[in-house]
């Protein structure tokens, strides 16, 4: 029985059948820490390691130097050099500081990784597989009372551990019915999942749930949905406000400010080819981008999405998409920094998490530029369902059209090649998002999490496909950074769900 222990009371992430109550590109190799050092003279000298006690192993969570003051040093207090110095050289934000440290800790893990043997660095570049499967399965029986905060969000828990050991083909076989015990118990009568028994139905919930239930993939996981009532739980959740193109505004809740999206900063499924309806979180929530994609996600894969959940939807022209593509590459190529791994906006600190979120971007962008090519060779019109207004009817054959958008997707080839440094990627998660008790981290210093063992190891296994033409083929060696055991299972990754669970719900949702 999985708990969540709040002082003196337990309330379980799931309950057993006993209880059934209710950029630029990043470099590698010496030419990594060669533009670390150069990038600042002060920070080199603070990184520079003392000659009699070079490194042995890897520093993973060793204290790193002190940064560098904000001021340098004064030529002579009260002095004319001292007030010209101080004039010339302005002050360092915070993030600027908080950046040299990040630069610091990952530069000296680098440092190491070069100065080896490469027989050294073969176990220095392993997944720890049997750590992080240990470390997710507890997480699944027993969570501790700081964990309290995230009551609201169970399913959310049990999609991170799930996905996280399904990347890794090791979902114990133990628990499966109890989290689909669990997650049944999260479905509202009316339809959609709320974060716990007895709470609201709420789309990013229910997003979470279902994703757990696929990933399970059993027959009895899949049927659980109630799929009738999760589709007029979406006909409540659609708003009548109009289509969000590069930018939208939203008028928050109080009727009073106005807060505008772009395209370019919203990770990663603005990537489709359609515009979306602005469709609530949950009854009387709020309005965003979050609930358009996690609405279109969840649909998609159970096959509920029809003409009347995508009424107002509108083919992108294709000369628009394309341009937007483009911007959107250049935006989200520019976040892989001089650390290997991503950022997820401009001056944000590097984030293990990004590897999936801005990574996933790049991996759509890769078979979107198919479909603009395809649609700059014909008209896209005769691609689109029958009907004056193949978006605003509900016939079959509209229903078999968006039921297969997903796997006509993946199944296209990529024509070009990764868009970011793919085996860069994959040495800022082996080396700097890895705990060796299990788990995966932000970056170095910060604690291990579900949230990011399951989104490092998703983007973990983005890179390693990136390479790809096709979604079936396996990697070459070279693709994979480390020993070729490190190779996870693929992703779908508009949903991100592990390939073959996507291909099996595919399957039982369509028959």
């Amino acid at each position: 029985m999985g708990l969540l222990v709040v002082g003196l009371t337990a309330f379980p992430v799931f309950r057993g059948p006993q209880e059934h109550r209710g950029h630029g590109c990043c470099l590698s190799g010496s030419h990594m820490v060669r533009r670390l050092s150069v990038r600042s003279p002060r920070l080199q000298r603070a990184r520079r390691p003392p000659p009699s006690a070079p490194p042995t192993t890897a520093p993973m969570d060793s204290p790193s130097p002190p940064p560098p003051p904000p001021y340098p040093p004064a030529a002579a207090e009260g002095g004319p050099a001292a007030d010209s110095q101080a004039a010339e050289l302005p002050r360092l934000t915070v993030t600027q500081v908080e950046q040299m440290k990040v630069e610091a800790k990952v530069g000296e893990i680098y440092r190491v990784l070069f100065g080896n043997a490469p027989n050294a660095n073969s176990l220095m570049l392993e997944l720890w597989r049997e750590q992080h499967v240990e470390y997710l399965t507890r997480g699944l029986k027993h969570l501790g009372p700081s964990f309290h905060v995230l009551d609201a969000n169970r399913p959310w828990l049990c999609y991170w551990i799930i996905h996280a050991l399904a990347l890794l083909d090791e979902i114990p076989d133990d628990v499966e019915d109890d989290i689909v015990d669990f997650l049944s118990r999260c479905q509202d009568k009316d339809g959609g999942y709320g974060g716990g028994p007895g709470q609201l139905p709420h789309l990013a919930t229910t997003y979470a749930a279902v994703n757990t239930l696929v990933t399970i993939g059993s027959e009895r996981a899949l049927s659980s949905v109630n799929r009738d009532n999760l589709y007029k739980f979406m006909l409540r959740m659609k708003d009548t406000s109009g289509a969000f193109r590069c930018a939208f505004s939203q008028v928050v809740n109080s009727g009073e400010k106005i807060v505008s999206f772009h395209v370019e900063f919203l990770t990663p499924y603005i990537c489709h080819s359609f515009y979306y309806p602005l469709t609530r979180m949950h009854d009387g929530g709020e309005i965003d981008v979050r609930a358009s994609y996690t609405a279109i996600s969840v649909a998609s894969l159970v096959n509920i999405l029809d003409g009347e959940l995508a009424k107002g939807v509108k083919p992108m022209k294709v000369a628009l998409l394309g341009n937007r593509m483009l911007k959107l590459m250049g935006w989200v190529a520019f976040r892989q920094g001089v650390e290997c791994g991503f950022q997820g906006r401009t001056n944000k600190l590097v984030d293990g998490c990004y590897s999936f979120w801005q990574g996933a971007a790049l991996a759509l962008t890769q078979k979107l530029m198919t479909v603009v090519d395809e649609q700059l060779k014909s008209s896209y019109s005769s691609k689109r369902p029958p009907g004056d207004d193949a978006c605003g009817t509900s016939s079959s054959t509209e229903a078999a059209y968006y039921a297969k958008f997903g796997f006509d997707f993946i199944e296209k080839s990529n024509q070009i090649g990764p868009l970011f440094h793919n085996i860069a990627l994959q040495q800022y998660i082996l080396l700097c998002a890895q705990v060796l008790d299990g788990g995966l981290r932000d970056k170095p210093g910060k604690n291990r999490d579900h949230y990011h063992s399951c989104y490092c190891l998703s983007g973990l296994s983005v890179s390693q496909y990136s390479a790809m033409v096709d979604s079936d083929a396996c990697p070459l060696p070279q693709h994979v950074l480390g020993p070729y055991s490190n190779l996870l299972e693929p992703i779908h990754p508009l949903y991100n769900v592990v390939l073959d669970k996507y291909h099996t719900a595919y399957e039982f949702f369509s028959s």
